[in-house]
């Protein structure tokens, strides 16, 4: 099938959505007064007494942050904090809120990163200003390009899109990284936006650690990342790709955190040019929708959500590093059941349904259930959608803070061969 008529696809799907009725942005006193977040909780037990719920004439902090830790052969012992914030930049009552997300880790083998995203509303929603920069060293592991190939050692369990096990027929890629992108956009109709961006992606110090190894016939062994780059004449030790990037947004959602209403769609197009520093030149398409069905006026947590990913290759070539794939969206969260990178492609398609329900009256703790599905191209032998790799899971939420509806999540996802783990993370997935 040829990327074209896919991308084309996605944008008839994009644009064939239905009407979405506007309504206050912030959620009232009375509904916060129902709720009971985790900091409440905490506060109560050392206190002894219960928190003030009146909300009257006192501000609430909107700062969330969570502490992580975790192992994996190639990465070691690893510690973080993943943090998020947010606040309103005009009238709450037709101001989106806009949110601010860090984190940063450190591991025993040397690797680490930080990174700050934002995604900000100006008041009355006039502009919205999306990005982040990140920096740092780390480690990918590499199972190859596109989908319908098992590997050996699969099934082995995963904690936080990282796998316990060392599997030998996966690669690992040490490399440092500095991304940079921003993008804005202007508010032209209701809900709709235009706008444009620029970003800036720099790898180096890559070293692709089996590259070397002695096969079963004491023949060298190349690896994906090798013999890719060889093949589209990328330097083997670092590369860079920077571009313009070219978008319209549509954006109906109550609240970015936790949605529960509405719709976000978005298309960008991605111009890579050599004269930016890029290696070589690309043009990329890259599709979003996420739709949000309330399936009950009193409990709108009670509900069915849908997402919508995609990136297809127009035209050139994108560095190994580059390739989308399973956590390559803006919060890495991108194919709960599968550890991140387990598939990419040079076009890749991914979506999710999934349905969430509260489990206390005071919405301290919700549940969800999801099922998942993603397909990647190698441009060679592996078309797009000839193989689908499903996935499906369970979650735990809980409520971190009402007032910004931050939340925690813990899920219990499983994939294709056998693969399993647990992914945890702030607010939802999507």
């Amino acid at each position: 099938m040829h990327v074209w008529k896919h991308a084309l696809t996605a944008c008839m799907v994009l644009l064939s959505t239905g009407i979405v009725f506007a309504q206050d942005k912030q959620d009232s006193p009375e509904v916060l007064r129902k709720q009971t977040d985790a900091k409440e909780v905490i506060s109560n037990f050392f206190s002894g007494k219960k928190a003030d719920t009146t909300l009257s004439g006192k501000t609430h902090s909107t700062f969330s942050t969570l502490p992580s830790a975790g192992y994996n052969p190639s990465v070691g012992f690893s510690v973080g904090v993943t943090s998020t914030g947010g606040y309103v930049f005009g009238n709450p009552k037709t101001t989106t809120f806009s949110v601010i997300n860090a984190n940063a880790y450190i591991s025993t083998f040397g690797l680490a990163s930080f990174e700050a995203k934002n995604n900000i509303f100006t008041n009355d929603d006039e502009f919205n200003i999306q990005g982040g920069i990140q920096v740092g060293k780390t480690v990918a592991l590499d199972y190859g390009v596109g989908t319908g190939h098992r590997v050996q050692g699969d099934g082995s369990f995963a904690l936080n899109d990282l796998p316990l096990d060392n599997n030998p027929d996966v690669f690992p890629i040490k490399f440092s990284y500095l991304k940079f992108s921003e993008r804005v956009y202007r508010r032209i109709f209701e809900h709709i936006y235009a706008g444009a961006g620029f970003i800036f992606n720099k790898y180096s110090n890559i070293d692709d650690e089996r590259q070397s190894s002695i096969g079963p016939n004491g023949i060298n062994v190349n690896t994906h990342n090798y013999r890719y780059s060889r093949l589209n004449q990328y330097p083997t030790s670092g590369y860079s790709a920077s571009g313009l990037l070219f978008n319209v947004e549509y954006n109906s959602r109550d609240h970015i955190n936790r949605t529960q209403s509405g719709m976000y769609a978005d298309v960008v197009l991605r111009v890579n040019e050599t004269w930016l520093g890029s290696e070589h030149k690309a043009v990329q398409l890259k599709t979003e929708l996420r739709k949000y069905w309330s399936l009950s006026k009193v409990n709108p947590e009670h509900m069915l959500a849908f997402w919508y990913w995609g990136t297809f290759l127009l035209d050139g070539t994108v560095p190994y590093l580059e390739l989308p794939g399973t956590g390559s969206d803006a919060a890495n969260r991108l194919g709960r059941g599968y550890t991140i990178g387990r598939f990419k492609g040079t076009s890749f398609v991914y979506s999710e349904m999934e349905y969430r329900f509260p489990i206390t009256k005071n919405k301290l703790f919700s549940g969800v259930v999801f099922t998942n599905a993603e397909t990647a191209s190698n441009s060679r032998t592996i078309n797009l959608t000839e193989f689908i790799e499903p996935g499906a899971g369970v979650g735990l939420r809980l409520l971190f803070n009402k007032y910004s509806r931050s939340n925690l999540c813990i899920d219990y996802g499983v994939g294709n061969y056998g693969s399993k783990g647990i992914f945890l993370g702030l607010n939802e997935v999507f």
